[in-house]
Parts: C-alpha cells; sequence; structure tokens
C-alpha cells in the first residue's frame, strides 16, 4: 500500500467503525516506516473529524459514534507506543476538557496525547465538565493553558461563560485560552474572547508552542 492508500483507508475505517480495520492499518502504518504523528493527523483524524461532522447533522447517531470513538482509542494506544520516549519535559502545563453538556469527548484522546508527545503535562478533565471545574483545575495544578472542546453547536456558549468568569475572577491574564470543537472558529474565538482557536490536535500543540514563546 502507499502511504496515501494508507491514509485512506484508515480514514474509511474509523467513518466505517471498523476496529479490526482500523488496527490493522495503524499496525502496517508504523511497520511502513510512517511517521506516528502523521499517521495520525493524515488518517485518522480526518476519520473522526467526518464522524463528529455527520453526528452534528443527525446523520449518526450516538451509538455510532461511540463505535468510531472506540476505534479511535484503540488506534490511539497504538501510536502511542510508537512515539519517542525521549520527548523534552517541561514545555508547560495544560488541562483540557469537553464543556459541560457534551457527552462525549470524540478525538480528545488525540489531543492529550499529541500534548504529551510534544513535552506538555497534560491533565485530562474529561466530558461533560463544568466552568468551575476547569477553573479550579487551573488553579490547582498551577496551568499555563486551559483548552475546552465543544463538539456541539448547542454547548459552545459554554466557552464564552468560561472566558466571562475568567474574566470576572481577574483570571483572564493568569491563563491562555485555547478552543476547539467541530463547530468552533477563528471567528468564534475573537468573539468570546479566546486567546487562540485550534482546528485539530496537531494546530493545538503549535498554538499552544506559540502562546507560551516555545515554538
Amino acid at each position: 500500500m502507499t502511504k496515501e492508500e494508507i491514509f485512506e483507508g484508515a480514514r474509511k475505517a474509523i467513518v466505517e467503525r471498523d476496529v479490526e480495520r482500523a488496527e490493522e492499518l495503524a499496525r502496517r502504518g508504523l511497520a511502513e516506516g510512517v511517521d506516528p504523528m502523521e499517521l495520525m493527523n493524515s488518517g485518522f483524524i480526518p476519520g473522526i473529524s467526518e464522524v463528529g461532522d455527520l453526528f452534528g447533522v443527525g446523520k449518526l447517531f450516538l451509538p455510532e459514534l461511540i463505535q468510531s470513538a472506540q476505534a479511535m482509542q484503540k488506534v490511539t494506544e497504538i501510536i502511542n507506543a510508537a512515539l519517542p520516549n525521549d520527548v523534552e519535559k517541561g514545555k508547560g502545563t495544560i488541562i483540557v476538557g469537553t464543556v459541560e453538556g457534551d457527552i462525549h469527548d470524540i478525538g480528545k484522546t488525540i489531543v492529550v496525547s499529541l500534548f504529551k508527545a510534544n513535552g506538555f503535562d497534560v491533565y485530562d478533565l474529561g466530558r461533560d465538565v463544568p466552568i468551575d471545574r476547569f477553573i479550579e483545575e487551573a488553579e490547582k495544578v498551577k496551568a499555563d493553558i486551559i483548552g475546552s472542546s465543544a463538539l456541539l453547536t448547542t454547548t459552545m456558549d459554554v466557552q464564552r461563560r468560561l472566558e466571562l468568569k475568567l474574566k470576572d475572577l481577574g483570571l483572564k491574564g493568569k491563563y491562555k485560552t485555547i478552543v476547539g470543537g467541530a463547530p468552533v472558529t477563528q471567528r468564534w474565538a475573537n468573539r468570546i474572547g479566546a486567546d487562540a482557536f485550534a482546528i485539530d490536535a496537531a494546530d493545538g500543540v503549535k498554538k499552544a508552542k506559540e502562546l507560551l514563546g516555545k515554538d
């Protein structure tokens, strides 16, 4: 298989919820020398992004979404194991979570993995995270960045309220904020006053490095 065929097969396996095929392609890609993060970013992430879009417009339902997420979790474990262990640490501390009202955290495991692979200390708050929990955890671990993901248009407003709460508490300058998720855009980030918008996991790492001057 060419690299492009592996990428297309990976995308298709996630969309079609084929766990065995997804695992097979992850292992095959790595065995053929494809860079682990390129395999993730060019193969599997486009698949999970497509699944998120289909779910958002009602063309996929929750059981199907969960199956795709399970396939993605298996792939993430395989690719994580192939990442180098000698990663330079100390890039910064970030907390990430899917906002209150979102009952799945599709794709966030990839974000966590990629931040760790790039030397960040990551605290994963999971899904359905209230605003106060983001702030409490940031204070507790002395975070540099708060990353929030909204996966539905109906939950995007939680990101806006998080920005307002940080401002009200006088903490807006203390923490940098990155927003992401399927319906989230740069325009939305600008509107609510977030420090950065990330279109995907790799972009999130890039923006975090830029915000902290680590690029």
